[in-house]
């Protein structure tokens, strides 16, 4: 499904540079779990930013699904972003007095989903992660791992074939991290979704298919 070759990332210029990825080559099969793990300032999250389209790579390129996505425009980088990946990052990034619902239809409604059936499908994934029953409360008024829940329904909404997760039980105790573990592979077992995932959690990247180890910018092991 994804497969980058020869990617490089460099921060800066002349002097001040710095490479974030240097020469990293990888392929990522559909369906599969991956956990990218390192050390911090290692590139792990670098990788995954430009794994999800978010960021441009300085050299190298992308394929998903047999498309180079380096020479697409960025009107079809959102698009493909939108109708493909899901994101659950550690910060929830989420409307603090907005509904519950509100938030996770955010990305229907930037897609122009008429507002009918962005509500159905909001709550059609709030119901696969539990929190149907909290669609009308603002989310300030959740907890850390009710949050996070809303946050992978937001990801789900959009029914991606792709789901990115970065340290997504960082922020959270460990018996709620459990919860928010086994909804995430739950959901990668059940509808097949490509997981992957950014973690410092040994026992959360044992749980994946596969490790990719990275060591200043570089693919060490995976």
């Amino acid at each position: 499904m994804i497969q980058i070759e020869g990617l490089t990332k460099v921060y800066g210029k002349k002097d001040s540079a710095f490479k974030a990825l240097d020469n990293v080559s990888l392929q990522i099969k559909t369906g599969e779990s991956i956990a990218i793990i390192g050390k911090s300032g290692s590139g792990k999250s670098t990788l995954m930013h430009l794994l999800a389209l978010l960021d441009q790579p300085t050299s190298g390129k992308i394929v998903l699904d047999g498309k180079d996505t380096t020479s697409l425009k960025e009107s079809e980088l959102d698009r493909l972003r939108g109708n493909e990946f899901g994101f659950v990052f550690q910060q929830f990034f989420m409307n603090a007095h907005d509904t519950v619902l509100n938030n996770v239809t955010l990305p229907l409604k930037i897609a122009g989903v008429p507002k009918r059936e962005r509500n159905e499908r909001g709550m059609k994934a709030l119901e696969a992660v539990e929190m149907a029953d909290k669609s009308k409360n603002r989310a300030m008024d959740l907890s850390g791992g009710q949050k996070q829940r809303v946050v992978i329904a937001r990801a789900l909404v959009n029914d991606p074939s792709v789901i990115f997760a970065d340290e997504p039980t960082g922020n959270l105790d460990s018996s709620t991290g459990k919860i928010v573990e086994e909804l995430l592979f739950g959901l990668h077992r059940d509808k097949k979704i490509t997981l992957i995932l950014v973690t410092h959690d040994e026992d959360l990247a044992k749980k994946c298919d596969r490790l990719v180890h990275i060591s200043d910018g570089k693919v060490v092991k995976g």
